[in-house]
């Protein structure tokens, strides 16, 4: 009986948790069609052959830690973090990605719980570049790998 009331209060406790808003911030996708999934290792090599990586995080977290050699090219979300997002409620400013459309990007931001990679790789993708690469883990995963951040 005494298990039960604890498996009871552990429940109840869950359920208020997750109904007070505090549950865990719901994971990107693994996959975008029109774009490759790629880990650290992929990201570094792409990013040794030239291709450019594109921090899509605010400025302030960007200033704070980047990754050696990304730009920053914020996107600005309001919409929600779901594979369905409304684009017209957020905001990029795709002209500063590469003039080429068909040279490969590598978009990024603040790991799988961060849509802002996933929205901006969607944006690329419809704004007709031909390459996209998603780095899904961004920031955190390149830093738990040890590669160089400024």
């Amino acid at each position: 009986m005494k298990s039960f009331k604890h498996a009871f209060l552990f429940l109840a406790a869950s359920g208020a948790f997750c109904s007070s808003g505090l549950a865990l911030a719901k994971e990107t996708p693994t996959s975008l069609k029109g774009a490759e999934v790629v880990d650290a290792a992929k990201a570094k090599a792409l990013s040794d052959a030239g291709v450019k990586l594109i921090d899509m995080r605010p400025g302030n977290e960007y200033a704070e830690a980047h990754i050696k050699g990304a730009i920053n090219v914020p996107y600005k979300e309001k919409s929600a973090k779901d594979v369905d997002f409304d684009a017209a409620l957020d905001s990029i400013d795709l002209s500063k990605l590469p003039a080429d459309k068909s040279a490969p990007i590598i978009t990024l931001c603040n790991g799988v719980e961060c849509w802002k990679s996933f929205k901006g790789a969607t944006a690329a993708i419809k704004a007709g570049y031909k390459k996209v690469y998603w780095f899904r883990g961004g920031v955190p995963e390149w830093k738990a790998k040890g590669l160089p951040v400024d």
